[in-house]
């Protein structure tokens, strides 16, 4: 399976002792292996970049993802990785992203893409300024989880303004399952509903609760809305994001 047919994560913690996802690279390799046992055949490493609690910048994003691979490509794993972050909106991310000491996802159209992440408790009042800003700077925020944020799950239509303001949005695979309860479950499928999703990962951590599974919320996509938004939304978007076609 390549790239052209299987699935693409863009969401993803494979690396390992960096922020709250593997703790080594045993953990890691299993990560890896059973993304690829799920169809995935290439996957954005996303770590936190978080100040404060994960100071992560992008010269060692990138070092780890190098080490990573050519450890993948010595164990026989077929899974081509890339570096990322999800990025925690800030002021201090803000000045490490004006720094250039975060990667970006890719690019689409001219637009660098960045995975952003909002507190889980809701959207800031702050927070359209905050996008309206990276904008401004040709970044395209590709906003984390929105399914799983508290103010988003009491009333789908308060990450509206964002859409609008030219935000994309990443629904986690899990949700679309009821993993992360009904309330983020029935967000998910409202957003899907809308056609207001630009990609759907896995946002996994580990195996124990938050594994690399994309394939049943792929079956689940597919049978309510067909094979070709699947592929949208699973591969062909990830894929030209990160500039693999």
């Amino acid at each position: 399976m390549t790239a052209s047919t299987g699935i693409i994560d863009l969401h993803c913690h494979f690396l390992h002792g960096i922020d709250d996802g593997a703790r080594n690279l045993a953990e890691s390799l299993e990560l890896a292996r059973a993304a690829v046992a799920d169809g995935i055949t290439a996957s954005a490493m996303t770590p936190h970049i978080h100040p404060g609690r994960y100071p992560n910048q992008k010269s060692v994003i990138a070092l780890h993802v190098q080490a990573f691979q050519q450890v993948l490509n010595e164990q026989g794993i077929p899974l081509a990785v890339y570096p990322g972050a999800e990025l925690r909106a800030s002021d201090e991310s803000l000045q490490q992203l004006l720094a250039h000491e975060v990667p970006f996802l890719g690019e689409h159209k001219g637009m660098k893409v960045l995975l952003l992440e909002f507190p889980h408790q809701g959207l800031p009042a702050w927070g359209l300024g905050f996008v309206y800003n990276l904008l401004e700077q040709g970044i395209r925020p590709l906003i984390a989880h929105p399914e799983r944020n508290k103010h988003v799950m009491a009333d789908v239509d308060r990450i509206q303004p964002y859409i609008a303001a030219g935000c994309w949005l990443q629904v986690t695979g899990g949700s679309l399952l009821g993993d992360f309860g009904k309330n983020s479950e029935k967000a998910a499928w409202a957003l899907m509903e809308q056609d207001a999703v630009a990609v759907v990962a896995s946002d996994a951590h580990n195996m124990e609760n938050r594994p690399p599974q994309l394939s049943a919320a792929r079956q689940a996509v597919e049978d309510e809305y067909g094979a070709r938004r699947a592929d949208r939304l699973f591969r062909a978007t990830p894929a030209s994001i990160l500039g693999l076609g």
